[in-house]
């Protein structure tokens, strides 16, 4: 892969470099979509007086979206710009809008690869990237898939993982499928996805449809060996064995603390995702439904098992693992869940939580992250993105030597990362979580249900 920037400099561009084109590029492709839009609803809509729309204006406007001298093929809007838009889609026509959006994705994986050269030390990854560089997208997909023949998912997705999200956001404005470019339209634009997922293109809607139940949770009396396995430290890696330990078959931990202050707080454990079930709001359709909207089945039944059993104005701490850390800040951006509680901190443990926001300024939020989990890029954000977080949210990433995933997804290798990789990050969320230190007074645990 190389670019005039290599070629005069004879190395890698700056990763800042990289980040600011590509953020000046996402502003310019929004820019151009707008006056297309404007351009398609004056030549195709009703906005163009009657009179003009027989004469020389009317031609100009339709040369001006379909020229590729000009916007392009650009047609934008409902109706007859609908209709022109899909044809040019089907047909691979080039806008310039989606071209400047192409050309900040291609940057921000470049960005990538200078942060983890393994992308381009790997001779397959390489050849996903190259073909990614040249906008060979059907060789770009030919290859994913002989990867995931050769190399096996867990390999694949753990090496691609720091740029998977921008490159299924670039398959998605470059193929042929128009139900996914919203999302990769999106991610391209720093937004996070809320509309549709980037491979397939499926609604938000319709997950949301399928996933509605009113969640419920039910007491539960732990097994002797569950219950002499939990930790009582206090600590960060601590409640991420918690919830290794509890597992991901619908069951939540909450534990009651009183603290340096004598004050008495509690601290929500939730794991994630189970698989593929018809009863526990953990499994998969539950995962994708809670990336792109606030309230699940999950988050319902969390927040019915919390009135239960926490009084109104506690102090809480949402400790989560992978889809647990997405639950944790749906109920943390839930403004009347917070009008009960007092959701002091979040942390989300390898959670795509990026475009979400807590209800209350006050609350904290903390993101950990493993470079070469997938998982948390899944809402269009990567470890490496170059739009930063509000305040509120400090984020802590690194890489370990598991180049694997699932295994890095673990709950159990990320309580190892916090204790032997990251310490520091570690001890800077112990030190923020200190009121939540003391002696743990009760365990209480509840089976989720989604109805």
């Amino acid at each position: 892969m190389t670019d005039a920037t290599t070629a005069v400099t004879g190395h890698e561009p700056e990763t800042g470099s990289l980040h600011h084109l590509c953020r000046v590029l996402a502003e310019a492709a929004e820019g151009v979509g707008e006056a297309s839009r404007y351009a398609s609803e004056l030549a195709l809509g009703t906005r163009l007086p009657r009179a003009a729309r027989d004469g020389a204006a009317w031609r100009t406007l339709l040369r001006t979206i379909t020229d590729p001298q000009g916007l392009g093929w650009a047609p934008r809007g409902r109706g007859l710009a609908r209709i022109g838009w899909l044809a040019g889609v089907f047909t691979s026509r080039e806008s310039l809008a989606v071209s400047l959006a192409v050309t900040g994705l291609k940057a921000r994986i470049r960005a990538a690869a200078v942060t983890h050269p393994e992308l381009l030390g790997d001779p397959d990854t390489a050849r996903v990237l190259r073909a990614v560089q040249e906008d060979r997208q059907r060789e770009a997909v030919r290859v994913f898939r002989s990867l995931l023949g050769t190399k096996g998912a867990e390999r694949t997705f753990a090496l691609l993982a720091p740029a998977f999200a921008d490159i299924l956001a670039w398959n998605a404005l470059t193929d042929e499928n128009p139900l996914n470019d919203g999302a990769g339209w999106e991610i391209a634009t720093g937004r996070t996805l809320a509309g549709a997922e980037p491979v397939l293109g499926i609604s938000a809607r319709v997950w949301a449809f399928l996933d509605r139940g009113p969640g419920r949770a039910e007491p539960l009396v732990p097994s002797p060996a569950l219950a002499e396995r939990l930790d009582t430290t206090g600590t960060i890696a601590g409640y991420v064995r918690n919830i290794g330990a509890v597992g991901t078959d619908g069951t939540l931990l909450v534990q009651q603390v009183v603290g340096p202050d004598g004050v008495q707080r509690y601290v929500v454990q939730l794991a994630g995702m189970s698989g593929v079930s018809d009863k526990s709001p953990q499994d998969l359709l539950g995962a994708v439904h809670a990336v792109a909207r606030p309230a699940t089945p999950y988050s319902r039944a969390v927040a019915k098992a919390l009135r239960r059993l926490v009084p109104s104005g506690c102090e809480l701490a949402l400790v989560g693992h992978s889809l647990g850390g997405i639950t944790a800040m749906n109920l943390a951006a839930d403004r009347d869940f917070c009008g009960i509680h007092h959701v002091t901190h979040v942390v989300a443990i390898g959670s795509p939580i990026d475009g979400k926001r807590p209800a209350d300024p006050r609350t904290r939020v903390y993101s950990l992250v493993n470079e070469h989990d997938v998982v948390p890029s899944l809402e269009g954000r990567s470890s490496v993105s170059a739009y930063a977080l509000p305040e509120q949210f400090t984020e802590f990433t690194w890489t370990d030597d598991t180049h694997s995933f699932p295994l890095c997804h673990a709950a159990e290798r990320y309580a190892h990362n916090l204790e032997h990789t990251v310490p520091e990050a570690s001890a800077r969320v112990d030190a923020d979580l200190a009121p939540f230190r003391g002696r743990v007074t009760a365990a209480r645990f509840f089976r989720l249900y989604d109805r």
